[in-house]
């Protein structure tokens, strides 16, 4: 029988990966890796060094499958890659244990219901919008006010930074920079 490895991730570094460690620990992971990295990314250098320390008939244990993935494709795609390597998925919030033929199952079922929950989201959303449009509603972001952004180009020409332009005119900041590059003003290095 192989070790319990722990992986533990949080999104930014005002959080603290103490408490997933703490419950990792006493699940008996023998060592635990750890990540402050967002889930929207599979760039995870302790993850990849869990993978790279396991061995096969190892368990890899993480408190919550949200922990290890954010989509179900990630998660699947990893518990396969697990599988062919011989390592076994462990859930201890959901109670999944991949090593048994069930733990694999319920992993599946829970797979497929959180895609229908995101389908059904997407339908309801869509649904919403179409709602909205027969009202005479138009949902989403304002359009651009083009005379606004013309006076903004004006300033930002006659030497006013992007900056307070976009202060004086109500505008987005990002904006303002965003028109000046399009319009391929040369600004004047900002002072500093």
């Amino acid at each position: 029988m192989g070790d319990i490895l722990g992986y533990a991730r949080v999104s930014t570094s005002d959080q603290d990966v103490a408490g997933q460690t703490m419950r990792l620990n006493q699940a008996a992971a023998i060592k635990v890796f750890t990540d402050v990295r967002s889930g929207r990314t599979m760039d995870r250098p302790g993850l990849d060094a869990l993978l790279a320390y396991a061995r096969k008939g190892d368990t890899l244990a993480v408190v919550r499958l949200d922990r290890l993935g954010r989509t179900l494709g990630e998660l699947l795609a990893t518990v396969a890659m697990l599988k062919d390597r011989g390592i076994a998925m462990l859930s201890l919030e959901e109670k999944i244990d991949t090593a048994s033929a069930a733990g694999e199952l319920v992993f599946h079922v829970f797979g497929a219901i959180a895609h229908f929950e995101r389908r059904l989201i997407a339908e309801r959303t869509k649904d919403g919008i179409a709602a909205a449009r027969a009202r005479g509603k138009h949902p989403g972001r304002r359009p651009l006010d083009a005379d606004k952004i013309a006076a903004a180009l004006k300033l930002v020409k006659a030497g006013l930074s992007p900056t307070a332009a976009a202060k004086q005119l109500g505008l987005g900041r990002s904006t303002v920079y965003r028109e000046v590059s399009r319009a391929g003003i040369d600004r004047p290095p900002q002072a500093t």
